[in-house]
Formats: structure tokens, sequence, C-alpha cells
């Protein structure tokens, strides 16, 4: 049997995961629109605009990570895969949001 949670607290909950969900991508497209390091990262719109989508938290561990001389390389890429599993969690929470 589930547990009865007052109104506030899932108010509370509801609000954290829009933050989760909109937030990255909210951020990823302000750093597109108003700055240039989207554009200079990604020789393409389509993959930016992929990870704005679906995978915002990787796109926008990319974007910091990336340097004009080497691109990503090295330890930068951890900073990618906390991205990625920054984006997994989020997707994850939200299934088992659903779930109870």
């Amino acid at each position: 049997m589930l547990p009865c949670h007052p109104p506030d607290l899932l108010a509370v909950c509801c609000l954290l995961i829009v933050l989760g969900l909109l937030g990255p991508r909210i951020g990823l497209a302000a750093w597109w629109i108003f700055g240039d390091k989207v554009d200079i990262a990604f020789d393409t719109w389509v993959w930016p605009f992929l990870g704005l989508i679906f995978l915002p938290w990787t796109t926008i561990m990319y974007v910091a990570a990336w340097s004009p001389i080497g691109g990503v390389s090295g330890a930068e890429w951890l900073l990618v895969a906390l991205g990625f599993v920054l984006d997994i969690v989020s997707y994850s929470s939200r299934a088992m949001q659903g779930r109870f």
C-alpha cells in the first residue's frame, strides 16, 4: 500500500519534475540563441536540435566541454558522460513517478 502524501508535497514534486525536464532545454535554447558556442561546436543545426529534444544535459555538457583547438578530448568526455547520466536519471525518474 502506498503512503498518503499531502497535496503540498505533491505540488512541490510536480514543480521539481517540470523544472528538471524543462530547465536544461530552456538553458540550452537560450545558450543557442544568445551565444555562438553551440553553433561553433556543431557543424549543423540538426545535432543541437536533436539534443535539445532528446538529450539536453548531454548536449549542454558537450558544448561546455568543447574547445576550438581539440574539440572534446580526454577527461572532458567524463563531463559529457555525466550529462548522459543526468539525462537517463531524468527520464527514469519520470517513469518511476508514473508508476507510483
